[in-house]
């Protein structure tokens, strides 16, 4: 099919024991917007293995690592919007008075709350194997959030450090280029958390933007922040 490309490979589809996260749908709203969402799920690390050209907008498909190509999960679609659900989203804002000075207290209210913590309301997390890695990967976007005329007021980059009491971890964030000066923390130890905001990636109850969190966890430890939740 002209304008495909797919990734072909030999190995043949495993059987995992047990049940493991299949495909999660993600959506532009703007044909031209495909390209440029698409660049920055690669840029998160996803690997591309399908584009498909569309007249409404590219169709894409990702997973998440190499050995994934040939399975059935740890997919990533991403699409355009349906033009049905365009038109609610429209509906909704406009009902709500979004962007107008006659704007609803509740959106001015849910925005406030995603300003103050990112991860209240619908994201989607991954989870970084180094830390190294993931600072390289905040560094690069906060380039691209500052430099870059395509992507400069596209995406917004907040973090959150561990809470402190562990000397080592304390020490090794303080040095950190990423975390050394952040003075927001996690919902528990031992873990770090960067998210980043996207309007080129729609999602959440009024269709305006989607939040990525990248997580690591420092290793050895019995209870962390994905494993033990506190306030």
């Amino acid at each position: 099919m002209t304008g495909v490309t797919v990734r072909e490979e030999s190995e043949h589809i495993t059987s995992p024991t047990g049940r493991t996260v299949g495909h999660l749908a993600l959506h532009y709203r703007n044909p031209d917007d495909g390209p440029l969402a698409a660049q920055l799920l690669a840029l998160f690390g996803l690997e591309e293995t399908q584009m498909l050209p569309l007249p409404g907008g590219n169709f894409y498909r990702f997973v998440v690592a190499p050995s994934h190509y040939a399975r059935g999960d740890g997919i990533i679609y991403l699409s355009a919007l349906p033009e049905p659900q365009v038109r609610l989203i429209d509906a909704i804002r406009s009902a709500l008075g979004v962007g107008t000075d006659q704007q609803d207290d509740a959106v001015t209210a849910y925005r406030a709350m995603l300003a103050a913590d990112p991860e209240a309301s619908f994201h989607f997390g991954f989870l970084i194997r180094e830390l190294e890695d993931l600072e390289a990967l905040t560094v690069a976007l906060q380039d691209l959030a500052t430099n870059d005329p395509d992507f400069r007021s596209r995406i917004h980059i907040s973090m959150n450090r561990a809470r402190p009491g562990d000397a080592a971890i304390d020490a090794r964030l303080d040095a950190s280029p990423v975390f050394g000066q952040c003075q927001r923390f996690a919902y528990g130890r031992a873990g770090v958390q960067v998210f980043v905001e996207t309007d080129l990636i729609r999602a959440g109850q009024l269709g305006e933007s989607m939040h990525f969190e990248f997580d690591y966890v420092f290793p050895g430890q019995a209870n962390h922040i994905l494993s033990v939740v506190e306030m």
